[in-house]
């Protein structure tokens, strides 16, 4: 059910996210961090900011000195891949503790909290030729998350 109506014409609608911004203790060490997890290009960088590319949007790296003097319990961030079991094993193998909650959230070096999700299982939708421009034109959605998206009106049959 739309929270928004007609009357609501005065304010903007939401339509998505273009970046996340997180804070970082060194960029370098982050930008290692990141690459032994996900495969990525580097959108730019200096010595105090990074954006890792994720086709139409991106994640904003900025060296604090404050990062990592907390960490985010509640306050996270969904990060969608095309394989979430290859994110498992990476931190298996890397030694990088999950957090106990269903799903895969993990914390970064600096406590910036991760909630892994695969592709195929969110209603979040990519436009294909930029599905096609990443290399990632052979993703599909499972029947659940078509559903999901077709009860709104956003399934593939819908346009």
């Amino acid at each position: 059910m739309p929270v928004t109506d007609d009357s609501d014409a005065d304010r903007a609608r939401l339509v998505g996210t273009n970046h996340v911004a997180l804070e970082v203790g060194d960029i370098d060490d982050a930008l290692e961090f990141y690459d032994s997890l996900f495969a990525f290009d580097l959108r730019g960088r200096s010595d105090t900011k990074a954006f890792i590319d994720m086709g139409d949007q991106f994640i904003a790296l900025a060296a604090t000195d404050a990062a990592g003097e907390t960490a985010d319990d509640a306050r996270h961030f969904g990060l969608v891949v095309d394989d979430a079991d290859r994110v498992e094993r990476r931190l298996e193998e890397l030694e990088i503790d999950r957090l106990d909650v269903p799903g895969l959230e993990f914390h970064d070096p600096w406590g910036n909290r991760f909630q892994i999700v695969d592709y195929e299982e969110i209603q979040f939708t990519k436009a294909d030729h930029v599905l096609e421009g990443m290399g990632l034109d052979e993703l599909e959605k499972s029947e659940d998350a078509l559903e999901e998206l077709s009860e709104k009106g956003l399934g593939p049959e819908s346009t």
